[in-house]
Parts: structure tokens; C-alpha cells; sequence
């Protein structure tokens, strides 16, 4: 089998082309991503000698064309996905995630790829009152508050469309907040554990109390595994970790596990329109593909500290480059407790 990843030397793209190596030896995997800001050809570094790379834009129809034919699988991970860029300067945001779809899909078509799965974001449900016992499920109306998450949910909107109107064989995934290994320096879990070895401030926004729920990245992989394999086309599957903690939740858990003091948690300003609770019930796809998560917060937690505490040569030169796009405007954004 030959699949295309869009996205794979992204944080949860690269994950997926390393479970699919390991998972899959005899699949051809190639690979095509930007190398933007988040995109680092340095997480596959130690398996490129098992994948075909190509530096590309997603947007580009004549790129997507030539890289869809003969693929079995496209698995359309690339998004432009941090929500303070996208408050910043929503247009890349629209350029990526809904033209490039767009592409990426037309070319699938064209080429009679056997199965186009779009990987999605719980954000596109909007946000849940804090202390509600609601949950997002594959029914939840669409409801975007930020452009990160309208650009999403226009994406998710063509994928459906291209299924009724062309035929594009499709399934989509909408995940929780994903942390683990090669999870960019940029956002928040690597902020707090990077910042926590340094002995740096962790930056929360407002008073800590926004709420996310947290999926370990290898059970993300498993799910959209199951979603390709098994999964029925024109379905959508939602993914949660079970795992609802708060901006303060998270900072503290990280500093246990360092052995650091809470006074290292800062409060910073809010961020505007900040949703305050995502939460996604998985019961569908256990239902019907036999997910189950495996890693719970406090196991991921320590696996996610131990991975950074010993891969500073990866996150050290990454965020120093973070570091100076800031510096000279072309990464506008901060950190907080927040997707």
C-alpha cells in the first residue's frame, strides 16, 4: 500500500509516518510538507531512509497532482494549526487549510485515490461551559470562534462536500489537544516542560482556567490507523484522552514530574475570544472501530518530560529558531495554557 502524508514533518504528522514504519514496514510512505515554521525535517531524520520526502506546498495543484498518483491513501495532516498566528494573520490560515484541501483533494479525485483521510480538530465545535457535563460528538453543530478553528471547519466542510458531489472516499478524524514526543517548542506542553528545565517562567493565560482535553499523540495515531483501515467511508470519528485539565492543571503536573517549584507559573494576558472548555466523547469509535485509549494524562505526562529532557539537541536549536522569527515578526504569537 502507498500513502501520502500531507503535514508529516509536522508535530502529530510525523508520529503518524513513524507508527506507520514501525506498524507497516512494507507500506510505501512518502511524505510531502512546507517546512514552515512548523514543519522540521529533523523529526524524521532517523527513518528517511524508509520514506520518500518532498518539500512542497499543499496549495500548489501541479505539486498534488504529481504526488497523488498511484497512492492508495492520502492522510491530510498539514494545517496551519496555532491559534494566536491565526488571531495574528488569518490568512495563511485560509490559504492552507481550506485552498490547500481544496488542492489536495481535487488531485486525489483526479488520481482515484483509494480512501482521503482529513484530520480535524475538536475546535470546530466551538467551546463548552466550564463544570457542564456536555461533550462534542460526531453529531455537535460547527460552531468555529477563532479563524484557526473557522479555517478547520471550512476544510471539514469541503472534504464532506467533495464526498457527496464528486465521490471523494473520505473519513475524518476530530482530535483533542495531542502532546508527546516532537511536539513543537512553540506550543504548550513543550513552553511549560522546556521553559520548566530552564528555570524559565510558564506563561497561563488569563487566570489558568480554560480547560482542555488531553490525547496522548500514540493513541491519536492508533485512532486514525483505524479510521484508514476500518473505518466506513463518508464517516467521521471523534478522538478525546479522557483527560479534561486546566491551564494550572497542566503547568503543575509538568513541574511535579521536573521536581520545580510553582512559583515558576506566570500569569500572562488572555488571549481574545478564548473558548474555555473543549471536550470530545469517544464513544462512537470505540464503538465501532475498537479504540481505546492506552496512556493515560499522568503516563503521557511522564513520557511527553522524559522524551524533552532527553532530545535537547531537537528542541534546543528548534526554539531558538522560534525564538528569532519572533524577534522579527514572522512568528506572532505567544504561549499560553491554550490550543
Amino acid at each position: 500500500m502507498k500513502i501520502l502524508v500531507t503535514g508529516g514533518a509536522g508535530f502529530i504528522g510525523s508520529n503518524f509516518v513513524r507508527y506507520l514504519s514501525e506498524k507497516y514496514p512494507d507500506y510505501e510512505l512518502s511524505v510531502v510538507d512546507a517546512l514552515t515554521y512548523a514543519g522540521d525535517r529533523g523529526r524524521l531524520a532517523d527513518i528517511e531512509d524508509k520514506i520518500s520526502f518532498h518539500e512542497g506546498d499543499i496549495a500548489d495543484y501541479d505539486t498534488m497532482e504529481k504526488l497523488t498518483q498511484g497512492v492508495d491513501v492520502v492522510a491530510h495532516f498539514a494545517a496551519e494549526s496555532h491559534v494566536d498566528r491565526s488571531i495574528a494573520d488569518p490568512g495563511p490560515f485560509l490559504r492552507s487549510n481550506i485552498i490547500g484541501t481544496d488542492v489536495t483533494a481535487r488531485a486525489a479525485l483526479k488520481n482515484k485515490v483509494g480512501r482521503f483521510h482529513h484530520v480535524s480538530t475538536d475546535e470546530v465545535f466551538g467551546t463548552l461551559e466550564i463544570g457542564s457535563p456536555e461533550k462534542f460528538n460526531e453529531k455537535t453543530p460547527y460552531n468555529p470562534r477563532s479563524p484557526y478553528a473557522a479555517a478547520k471547519a471550512s476544510s471539514d466542510h469541503i472534504v464532506r462536500a467533495y464526498g457527496e458531489t464528486y465521490g471523494l472516499p473520505f473519513t475524518i478524524t476530530n482530535c483533542s489537544n495531542n502532546y508527546g514526543p516532537y511536539d513543537s517548542p512553540g506550543r504548550v506542553m513543550p513552553v511549560f516542560i522546556t521553559n520548566a528545565l530552564e528555570d524559565k517562567p510558564l506563561p497561563i493565560y488569563g487566570k489558568g482556567q480554560a480547560v482542555r482535553d488531553y490525547l496522548y499523540v500514540h493513541d491519536h495515531c492508533v485512532a486514525i490507523d483505524l479510521a484508514i483501515h476500518k473505518g466506513v467511508v463518508g464517516e467521521t470519528y471523534c478522538v478525546g484522552g479522557a483527560a479534561q485539565r486546566n491551564g494550572i492543571q497542566v503547568a503543575e503536573t509538568i513541574l511535579e514530574a521536573l521536581g520545580k517549584p510553582k512559583s515558576l507559573i506566570e500569569f500572562v494576558a488572555d488571549r481574545p475570544g478564548h473558548d474555555m472548555r473543549y471536550d470530545i466523547d469517544p464513544s462512537y469509535i470505540k464503538e465501532k472501530l475498537g479504540w481505546q485509549q492506552s496512556v493515560s494524562f499522568e503516563e503521557g505526562i511522564a513520557k511527553t518530560v522524559d522524551w524533552y529532557k532527553t532530545h535537547e539537541n531537537w528542541w534546543k536549536p528548534y526554539k531558538e529558531r522560534l525564538d528569532l522569527m519572533r524577534e522579527s515578526g514572522l512568528y506572532n504569537t505567544k504561549a499560553g495554557a491554550a490550543k
